[in-house]
């Protein structure tokens, strides 16, 4: 299959695109920069230049594809404050990913989230969707980019073997720089590592390695309509992901007050207090993935997060 990919080069997207290869795929992989384009040709795949805003690329990227894989996201706008504006370019390149593809029956797999998705509740699959009266609703922030996962399962309607693939904050491994490392990063420059309140809210998690593989199975296989969830870890307590940075940091581990969270962990001050715990039965039923790498907390253990930063 020849499959045309966006945020090749990024954290997830590195790893998919060996996945792919090595099963036999061909990989087409839209790169905005120099360094992307060149870390895609040495991975053994092809380059198309372009940006998620060039919707004319993603036109061409998928009409030439036998299925499209959607990883690009704008997170550095997200975290300055414009998640608003990142998901509507990423409800732009959805609607044209859906158009080209309409009425080919060929796979499109988007990526999406899991932190918040069910407050109080383990999330399954079902949870989320456009019938689902619990699902948030709005036009701003998180339920924004809800809304284009929505999308793109109805695309099944239109002839598209879509799929939304929902990950963990937590995406794990060695060369993290996303949420986890950012902990880590807090708690080396404050001198302690939090949680907030008495750290027994969950995060879901999954291991890099073990995300891409399911990527590829949705890819392959995934039925029209459906909604994954890449979560091995169920549930982390916050509190033991801050006792294993603190013992690796040798910091102390302290609580966090919620009304202190803004100012000790910054961005992810309203994130990191979630309880936010997701399955992934259905998911691993319907595709017979099982996930094979270590759990959070054992990667957190093989000390790759707490190597001195590079100065």
């Amino acid at each position: 299959m020849r499959v045309f990919i966006t945020g090749a080069s990024g954290w997830i997207g590195s790893a998919v695109v060996p996945e792919l290869i090595g099963a036999g795929h061909q990989v087409v992989g839209l790169a905005r920069s120099d360094a992307s384009a060149a870390a895609l040709t040495q991975a053994g795949a092809e380059v198309r230049r372009g940006t998620i805003d060039d919707l004319d690329a993603l036109r061409a990227g998928a009409a030439e594809s036998d299925g499209v894989i959607h990883l690009a996201f704008k997170h550095d706008i997200a975290f300055s404050g414009g998640f608003d504006a990142a998901a509507d370019a990423d409800r732009l390149a959805i609607d044209t990913f859906g158009d080209a593809l309409a009425g080919s029956d060929r796979p499109f797999v988007i990526a999406s989230g899991l932190l918040g998705l069910a407050p109080g509740k383990v999330a399954t699959e079902q949870d989320g969707q456009a019938s689902d009266p619990a699902a948030p609703h709005g036009t701003s922030g998180p339920a924004r980019r809800l809304a284009n996962a929505q999308a793109t399962v109805a695309l099944a309607e239109r002839g598209v073997r879509s799929s939304v693939l929902r990950l963990p904050p937590t995406v794990h491994g060695d060369g993290d720089h996303g949420f986890l490392a950012t902990i880590v990063a807090v708690a080396r420059e404050k001198g302690v590592s939090g949680y907030i309140g008495d750290g027994a809210n969950r995060w879901p998690a999954v291991h890099r390695s073990d995300a891409a593989r399911l990527f590829r199975l949705a890819l392959e296989s995934a039925p029209a309509g459906s909604t994954l969830h890449a979560v091995s870890d169920e549930g982390v307590p916050i509190r033991a992901v801050a006792e294993v940075i603190g013992r690796h940091l040798d910091l102390p581990v302290v609580p966090v007050s919620p009304d202190d969270a803004a100012g000790h962990f910054t961005w992810l001050g309203a994130l990191i207090g979630l309880d936010s715990p997701a399955s992934s039965a259905r998911t691993r039923e319907l595709l017979g993935w099982q996930p094979v790498q270590p759990g959070l907390i054992a990667d957190l253990e093989k000390g790759h997060y707490f190597a001195a930063p590079a100065t």
